[in-house]
């Protein structure tokens, strides 16, 4: 293992009855980054925090964390990590403040250094003026605030999320990125998973996409985009007849339509040339296109070419 790695797998696997969860997972995440595992529910990613987390044994390979093996120095491992699962693990019955101040106990807190850090992670996660009330009252947004508050108690150097904000609206998933991007500033390892796109792109160094327990592809969001994306042609028709003629001469180019809306989309290099061929053969008489768009490639592009042909994803693991 790499000094500059807080995290490395070689070769994991994971096998439930047959289905191989994991074949031959191979990942680096430096100290101090923020690294998405991406993929569709059933990629492995959950099953990978598992494991790192000391929580599931592999069936082969090597995983480490902080350099620590996690099969032979669970312990050691367990003492420099903190992990938020998919459902917040709080008593509802005790006041957010309790739930805190129970859990640095359990961390191996004094009582009075448990009360201070407790009061301090209130304020950290505008859960202050909260932190007299039960839990049952929380909104979702304040419940995953405070499990994330409460993972922190330890002061870990790694962090596990496991899809963090899963559920939760618009606010509460901005003020939970805010404190992911407070975490990585003050130089904690955060390994997250997630199904959302714009939250790999918003937060992550790296991104590790998985399909079938394997690596399709791993680098930043820029250096995927490129590698993986396209751009897009987006065409607005004028009526019904032309919408339907021009998706009859695009053929298979076409990878997205809405005839409600009278609107195609085509893959493209974003080539002006090839933009204008494209625009010919749409609409030859120029008669039927409203108007166009070209747009850059984004991680939705990158994560339907990895993911949407199982045995292309498959094929080879993919580094830029």
């Amino acid at each position: 293992m790499t000094e500059t790695a807080a995290v490395e797998t070689v070769d994991l696997g994971k096998r439930f009855g047959g289905v191989a969860v994991l074949d031959g997972l191979t990942m680096r995440v430096a100290r101090g980054s923020v690294y998405a595992l991406l993929g569709p529910n059933g990629a492995g990613k959950t099953t990978t925090v598992r494991i790192l987390a000391t929580l599931a044994v592999p069936d082969g390979g090597v995983a480490r964390v902080n350099g620590h093996d996690v099969v032979r120095d669970r312990r050691r491992v367990r003492r420099s990590i903190s992990l938020a699962g998919q459902h917040a693990a709080l008593d509802d019955q005790q006041t957010g403040s309790e739930n805190l101040r129970m859990m640095g106990r359990l961390v191996g807190l004094s009582p009075a250094a448990a009360r201070r850090r407790s009061a301090d992670l209130l304020e950290r996660f505008d859960l202050a003026a909260a932190g007299g009330r039960r839990v049952v009252t929380y909104s979702g947004g304040m419940r995953r605030r405070l499990d994330l508050a409460a993972s922190l108690l330890g002061e870990p150097s790694v962090i596990f999320l496991d899809e963090p904000t899963t559920g939760l609206d618009p606010r509460s998933r901005q003020s939970l990125w805010e404190v992911v991007a407070e975490l990585a500033g003050a130089g904690v390892t955060v390994l997250l998973t997630t199904q959302y796109l714009e939250e790999a792109d918003r937060l992550a160094d790296r991104i590790a996409v998985l399909h079938g327990g394997r690596l399709a592809a791993e680098g930043s969001a820029g250096e995927l985009k490129r590698r993986f994306g396209a751009h897009r042609l987006e065409l607005t028709m004028r009526d019904a007849r032309s919408f339907a003629e021009a998706a009859r001469r695009l053929g298979d180019r076409v990878t997205h339509r809405e005839p409600d809306r009278l609107e195609l989309a085509v893959g493209t290099g974003g080539d002006a040339a090839e933009i204008r061929r494209l625009l010919d053969q749409a609409d030859p008489d120029r008669r039927g296109l409203a108007r166009f768009v070209v747009r850059e490639a984004t991680l939705d592009d990158v994560f339907l070419t990895l993911t949407g042909d199982p045995v292309t994803a498959h094929r080879e693991v993919a580094r830029v």
